[in-house]
């Protein structure tokens, strides 16, 4: 179990987490980063920059 950093929402993940791996909040909609698998934390993930092609 974690907590959503952004509404506070209890995550249950489960057992097979991954640091680095994305997860969405069922309750506001955020993209959480797993950057501890133990203990389990979440920060919000960074936002995907656009590259136009380069």
């Amino acid at each position: 179990m974690a907590n959503c950093p952004e509404c506070d929402a209890s995550i249950d993940l489960g057992y097979d987490v991954v640091e680095g791996e994305i997860v969405e909040c069922e309750d506001c909609g955020a993209d959480l980063e797993v950057v501890s698998a133990n203990p389990i934390e979440l920060n919000l993930a960074p936002e995907e920059e656009e590259d136009w092609g380069e």
